[in-house]
């Protein structure tokens, strides 16, 4: 019977980890893939928005001589942490369900089952994406994630979307010989790009290095084409790959196994105590990091889900405090 088990070893799981341990508590994380899965999936040599004290955990400095991190310097930041901490990560298991009841779960996983007394979720966003639904969109040439330009170099690429990611992608592979069209169904180049990455495309856009289609959609998929629905009509280009840069969700079906529930608003948030404990509707349940956002992704990010750990494990330690309830038999 462990004290609580984490499911997910991003920086915010790893948090966790570390202030259960600060407290006595016997923790373990789990998790479906490497150590920072979702970290591991950003593009190579991504630089953050953050600078590197709003990335640490557990009070270990971030030495880096850049004043914004890239990813490889998080991945090996985050790794030492954990093993300078010695905790208990399980990699490569994937969590399947939860039964029991606070105080007594039993975390049910491809590999096996284990029983604790309380679980927090920290299972971030990044594994599901926003899909278009439209006809062509599981074809290989489209993707939901960008890595690097190279393999797009001299072809006919699509990136779809408005937002960071769609514009870092697009510059990206522009400046890697790729004939980039940028498909957004917004008016405009989204209000939220980073101040310094707006203009560049924007200028990449007004000198046609950069064709772009606002007011957008695509329709189609094809082979050797896109099929767009534009403010003049259908439109057909030549394209070679599509990236889908459109966003992505949490896991809903996997949380509803779990038996959280969800406001009634756009973002579809969790139900949780926000204020205080992080304690979902179901007792014995926590949420930390991005997850609480629901589809406000942005809402939550490392640098204040990291708070969160200290949060949920303080309300964790107290409860493990808390006498057992006892069952009194009456004699008739």
């Amino acid at each position: 019977m462990r004290d609580v088990i984490i499911i997910g070893a991003g920086p915010v799981g790893l948090a966790c980890g570390v202030e259960a341990q600060r407290r006595g508590l016997d923790a373990l994380t789990i998790e479906k893939g490497a150590l920072c899965n979702s970290l591991i999936g950003y593009p190579t040599q991504m630089e953050f928005f953050s600078t590197p004290e709003l990335l640490e955990i557990g009070g270990y400095p971030f030495s880096t001589d850049r004043y914004k991190p890239q990813r490889e310097e998080a991945l090996d930041y985050y790794r030492r942490v954990a093993v300078t901490e010695e905790l208990a990560i399980n990699l490569y298991e994937r969590v399947e369900d939860l039964k029991g009841l606070d105080g007594d779960f039993t975390v049910v996983t491809e590999d096996g089952t284990y029983r604790t007394r309380k679980v927090v979720l920290a299972t971030g966003f990044f594994d599901i994406p926003n899909r278009m639904g439209v006809p062509g969109e599981d074809l290989d040439k489209v993707t939901h994630y960008f890595k690097e330009p190279y393999p797009y170099a001299l072809q006919d690429v699509a990136v779809i979307g408005g937002a960071n990611s769609a514009a870092k992608a697009a510059l990206a592979c522009y400046r890697n010989d790729a004939d980039v069209t940028l498909i957004v169904r917004e008016a405009s180049i989204g209000d939220t790009v980073k101040y310094w990455i707006k203009p560049d495309l924007e200028n990449r856009i007004k000198e046609g290095s950069i064709r772009a289609f606002f007011n957008t959609t695509v329709q189609a998929i094809t082979e050797d084409a896109l099929v767009l629905d534009t403010p003049d009509g259908i439109t057909e280009i030549a394209n070679d790959w599509v990236l889908a840069m459109t966003g992505y969700k949490p896991n809903y079906e996997f949380l509803q196994r779990f038996g959280l529930e969800f406001q009634d608003d756009p973002a579809r948030t969790p139900i949780y105590d926000e204020g205080d404990t992080f304690e979902s509707n179901n007792p014995g349940v926590y949420l930390a990091g991005t997850v609480a956002g629901g589809l406000n992704t942005s809402r939550w990010f490392i640098e204040n889900g990291r708070f969160h750990a200290e949060q949920i494990m303080d309300h964790v330690a107290e409860r493990m405090q808390e006498p057992a309830p006892v069952s009194v038999v009456r004699e008739t």
